[in-house]
């Protein structure tokens, strides 16, 4: 064999090692996606400890995948492993900070450790990410009322309710607060 051929054999292999490495990296982000629906699947199915694992998977194959932090925080939230929750909720919210919903799921689980102020900040930073949804504000004005802070309480739940005027929890814990004040036409109003 002379030098070309040899040379010619040699590019050959370095390609095809190349080609090699790069399936191998494709399949690794590929699998990282994979479990991550699997997981989700799981999720749906309320299979939380399952759906823990898949994404465990996927944060192995891929410590980037923000969805998959998200998702077992959630999944752990479920489970009532709040603190495991707010962990992952961190490192969604590490590697993502635009990441609303992260936030809203991490109010949730400070509200079930009693941590209002902290579950509060949460709410609000959601809200500002532009995270409209009834819930949040509904969650925040529980919050609100638990550290007796009735008039943004009434607030939260007003706004909850105009976002969804079918929120009928909005308007038994609106009228409950408003009975704690002595406004009892208003309280009267919203239980009705």
């Amino acid at each position: 064999m002379n030098e070309k051929e040899d040379l010619y054999l040699t590019m050959k292999k370095i390609l095809i090692v190349f080609a090699l490495l790069i399936v191998i990296l494709k399949s690794n982000g590929q699998s990282a996606e994979i479990y991550l629906e699997k997981g989700n699947e799981n999720f749906k199915s309320s299979d939380f400890n399952e759906s823990i694992k898949n994404y465990n998977k996927a944060i192995e194959l891929n410590p980037k995948i923000t969805q998959a932090y998200w998702a077992r925080g959630s999944a752990k939230a479920y489970l009532k492993d709040y603190r495991g929750a707010i962990a992952d909720f961190n490192k969604a919210i590490e590697l993502n900070p635009m990441i609303n919903e992260a936030y809203g799921s991490r109010g949730n689980a400070k509200a079930n450790l009693q941590d209002y102020r902290g579950a509060i900040a949460d709410y609000s930073k959601a809200i500002e990410l532009n995270l409209m949804v009834d819930e949040i504000y509904y969650n925040r004005g529980l919050s609100k009322a638990n550290l007796l802070d009735y008039r943004g309480a009434i607030a939260d739940y007003t706004l909850a309710i105009k976002l969804n005027p079918k929120l009928t929890e909005a308007y038994l814990n609106r009228g409950i607060v408003k009975n704690i004040l002595k406004d009892k036409n208003g309280a009267c109003l919203d239980w009705s």
